[in-house]
């Protein structure tokens, strides 16, 4: 048995739910983890119609896709642009080798790849998963530089912040970002000085010039400020 992790909820609150979309059985990957406790409910289905419906009826707490699917890439395109499931948490499960079409997964709004089999910390990432905190609109600008050590690159360039949430914020760059790359941010928070510094990396390209970026290497004290500040947005 799995402990069971801070924030989960129990038998007197909400089951979580898992919505898994794959032709193969997941089982033997996934039997491990906390996906398959006795207090989950567990969809699993095989049909593009049957993963849509149910994204609706179940409310998962996290859809789990099967990266061979012929459908994966749809299927996420159309949870991203339905505003009923647009919000929900989508984790690609991928065997093997890394693949082209796992970039365009994230880019079509997966929120992570999943390499099976899963490493030591499983658990860990599937419960940041499991609780993608809400994002909250919050326009500022940013001022952010590609991590790179090449010697043409690096040099900072404006962006606009669209919303933002503990883990990561939605911005708006005329430069070209790919996925999978590390940045470096630069931000003010409210007329609280000074502005935060921060590290990220892109985990998604939303439409044209609009970039999801995940926070990484985040000290407490910029933890705790931009905690602060969502609360703020909240009460306003």
């Amino acid at each position: 048995m799995h402990p069971k992790p801070r924030g989960w909820p129990s038998w007197s609150d909400t089951m979580v739910s898992v919505l898994i979309c794959t032709h193969s059985e997941l089982e033997k990957d996934l039997g491990h983890t906390m996906l398959w406790r006795q207090d989950v409910d567990r969809h699993v289905v095989g049909r593009l119609e049957e993963a849509l419906m149910m994204a609706l009826a179940a409310r998962p707490s996290i859809v789990v896709v099967d990266r061979d699917l012929p459908w994966a890439g749809r299927l996420v395109t159309a949870l991203r642009g339905d505003p009923s499931t647009r919000g929900l948490s989508i984790a690609v499960v991928a065997r093997g080798d890394f693949d082209p079409g796992e970039v365009e997964l994230l880019e079509s709004g997966a929120n992570a790849i999943l390499r099976l089999p899963l490493e030591f910390d499983s658990d860990e990432r599937l419960e940041r998963l499991l609780h993608v905190p809400a994002r909250k609109e919050a326009r500022f600008t940013v001022s952010f530089r590609v991590d790179t050590y090449a010697s043409d690159a690096g040099r900072p360039e404006p962006a606009l912040a669209l919303n933002l949430s503990q883990n990561g914020m939605l911005m708006e760059a005329s430069g070209r970002l790919r996925v999978g790359e590390p940045v470096e941010m630069q931000f003010p928070l409210g007329e609280e000085p000074p502005p935060v510094h921060t590290r990220g990396r892109v985990i998604r390209v939303a439409a044209a010039s609009r970039y999801g970026i995940e926070f990484t290497d985040v000290d407490a004290d910029v933890s705790t400020r931009i905690r602060h500040f969502i609360e703020t947005l909240e009460q306003a």
